[in-house]
Order: C-alpha cells, then structure tokens, then sequence
C-alpha cells in the first residue's frame, strides 16, 4: 500500500554537499520544507514539497494518510560503527570501572576484547544470530535504518569467520541496510602474545582468503593504538585487504596519535574513527584527504574519556560522522537519539550538525549514500517523525527520552 505522510511542520532533507558529504557550514546550513509532505511507493520515496503543491483528490483510495500535525520528518539514523555481534554483556568490569580501573588495565587482566573473544568463541552461530537480530530490531525503532557491523570478537580463523557469517545472515534477513567489516585486527589473542606476526600472517593467510571466497566482509579494520596494532601493521593489513576487495574503515586515536590518521589518509581509508585526541597535525592530514573523520561520543560518555573535538573538525571546514560503537564493553547502547544529544551537549554540535553527522554523512561513511541518509525521491523511505515539538532543537535537548513518534523503515511502518 502507497503511503502519504501530510502536514509535516518541517522536513529535513539533509541532502549531500558540494563535495558530497555535508562539511564545515553545510552540516548547519539545513533548510527545512515547511508545512510538507511526503509520498511513499514500494518502500522509496516517490516525491516530497509543500501542502500546496498535493492534490489528496487524485491519490488512489487505498493510499495510507499519515497526519504529521506538529512533527518533524528527519531521514532515519545511518549508524557507521557497531559491534552489534557478541555473546554477551560486560557489566562486570562496568563494576571494575567505577572502583576506578582504566580500560587498559581491565584488558591487561585478561577482561575487554580478550573476555568478549572468550564467551564468543564458545557461542554458537545460530545463538549469536538471534541476539543481534534483536539488537537490531531495538535499533530501528529507535531510529536507526543502515548500520555497520563489525566482527573482532572471535580472534581465530573459526571464530571470526563465524561472526562474519552471522553479520551475512543479517544482511539477508534484516530490512536495514547492513555493511559488515572485518575487524580481526581488534586485540592480540592471549597465544600469540609474543608472536605479532604470526597472528598478522594467520589473518592474512587464513582469515582474508576465506572472506574473499565467501563474501563476508565489505572492509577491514584494525584496532591501531599503543598496546594492539602499529600504524605499520595496520597499513599491512590494509594492503592486504584491498587484495581481497575490501576498504579500510579503522579505529584509531582513541588514546593516543600514534600515526594511525597519516596511515589511513594515505592509504585512502574510507574513515578513521573515535579521534578522542587529535593534533593539529592529524587535523591538517585529514585536510589533506577524503577519509571520513567519525566520532563515538557515547563512548566517551561510557568510558569518561575525552570527546573528539568535533568544533576543531567542522570549522576546519570537514564533515564529520556520528555513530555508536554499540559493543558490550565500552558503548553498551545503540541508541543514535542520545548520541545526537551527547553531540550537542558535550562536543557543542548544534542539533542540525548532529544530525547531518547521523544521517547522510554517516551514509558516505558507509558508502550508501545513494540508498539511505537524505529524504529524496529514489531513496528507501527509510523517515523519522518525531514527536510533535516547537523546533528541532527539542530533540538533543530532551536527551533520555523518546523523541520519536514513528518510524519507517523501507516504507513499513516499524514503531
């Protein structure tokens, strides 16, 4: 059934940029289409403008009417870092945490990524499966229609390519857009602790062969931070995967700038996220190139770690991205309404920033920005509405609650 959205107060489009993702003023120069509408055909948007311009007397009669009196239609959230994939929660080292253990000394007692690989490598594929797609299910209605997966937790051929194998299923089963990455480069597993390259050789030789075959994985990643992987190792693995047809997307400079930024720039990552610290040289690299730069302020909130210095990065004049890092250690939530508050409230994004960060930007990130991101006509009809509220700056300010009225995911009426 056709569907048509009537009376919407404002419509944000969040279309791309100049230069594609919005950048630098473009992210707060959004223009709403007031008193709007918006036509929906077989899960895409067919068209959208001013009441003024619709004609309900020509609609087919069994068209659906939706009266958006009072709300905002926002393109749904494009979440471009998760690990939505793991066997199960961390709450205890959460304990460990307030008693006042850093993350790194967590991991050096064998907690972390090393104690989310362990519960992995013991789950079964079809067990994993069934929780992410709930997690999955909790998202959309929360908003989210596109969403990156990572694997990482399994750190052994069997394990990692189990993960990837649940990420596939979810891709064919799921109606969000899924991009799944290959993560094996997230910790040093405890066997290989004094033998860097042998575990380097065992995902070049092993793990990226089979992916390759079976087509696991849209990019690679890798954790490059002191303590996990070089810049030099990272750009290895880097070069191994575009052998195999996948695109760099990686974690860097969440505690220190080690290199990692000039690495990927250089070797044209498709982003670089966290980026809690930042110098004024990896600023100027960034600069330099197109990779994405993408902040996971709910992870510094999870972690009271430093946020990444988002002003310094917009006024620059880049684009920025915001996503969750959804994971059971550092970011125990994919909730994109409160991280589009976070951005607001601790990194001074203003709300239209924080949402051209969570919506079309994060569509370049995942290179799906001709499928999702912006209300356009062609694209899924994957929209927001939000609850009925005076300015769109209500919605990072009323953090903690539900902001949402409804939400479609390819047309569907999902919550």
């Amino acid at each position: 059934m056709d569907t048509i959205i009537t009376n919407i107060k404002g419509i944000y489009p969040f279309k791309a940029g100049s230069q594609g993702a919005l950048r630098g003023e473009e992210m707060r120069n959004v223009k709403p289409i007031e008193n709007g509408f918006i036509s929906i055909a077989d899960g895409k948007i067919l068209g959208l403008g001013n009441m003024s311009e619709m004609n309900l007397s020509e609609l087919p009669r069994d068209t659906e009417i939706v009266d958006a009196r009072g709300q905002f239609a926002l393109p749904c959230f494009v979440d471009s870092h998760t690990h939505v994939v793991f066997a199960e929660p961390r709450h205890t080292e959460f304990v460990d945490r307030i008693k006042g253990l850093t993350y790194e000394e967590i991991a050096k007692r064998g907690g972390g990524i090393l104690n989310s690989a362990k519960k992995l490598q013991a789950a079964s594929e079809d067990q994993l499966y069934i929780d992410a797609m709930q997690r999955l299910e909790e998202l959309m209605r929360l908003g989210t229609g596109a969403i990156e997966v990572k694997s990482g937790y399994g750190l052994t051929v069997e394990s990692e390519l189990k993960m990837l194998r649940v990420i596939k299923r979810l891709k064919e089963d799921s109606p969000m857009v899924i991009k799944s990455t290959f993560l094996g480069a997230h910790a040093l597993p405890p066997e290989y602790k004094d033998n860097r390259k042998g575990y380097i050789d065992l995902i070049i030789n092993e793990m990226l062969p089979v992916i390759k075959e079976e087509g696991l994985a849209d990019y690679i990643d890798a954790f490059c931070e002191d303590g996990y992987f070089t810049p030099e190792e990272t750009e290895l693995l880097i070069k191994e995967g575009a052998k195999s047809g996948l695109k760099a997307k990686v974690h860097v400079n969440q505690f220190n700038s080690i290199g990692g930024v000039k690495t990927c720039v250089d070797n044209k990552a498709v982003s670089v996220d966290h980026l809690e610290v930042l110098t004024d040289q990896d600023l100027e690299l960034l600069k330099s190139g197109n990779t994405m730069p993408v902040a996971l302020p709910s992870c510094s909130f999870f972690l009271s770690i430093p946020y990444t210095p988002a002003r310094k990065i917009i006024d620059s004049g880049l684009p920025l991205t915001l996503a969750t890092d959804y994971n059971p250690g550092s970011t125990p939530s994919g909730n994109m309404q409160f991280v589009t508050s976070l951005a607001s409230i601790k990194m001074k994004m203003l709300p239209e920033e924080a949402f051209a960060a969570s919506t079309i930007n994060g569509a370049f990130a995942m290179e799906v920005e001709n499928e999702v991101g912006s209300i356009e006509p062609g694209k899924r009809a994957n929209i927001m509405l939000t609850q009925p509220m005076d300015s769109l700056d209500y919605f990072p300010y009323n953090f903690g609650n539900t902001n949402l009225d409804k939400v479609f995911i390819n047309g569907a009426l999902i919550a």
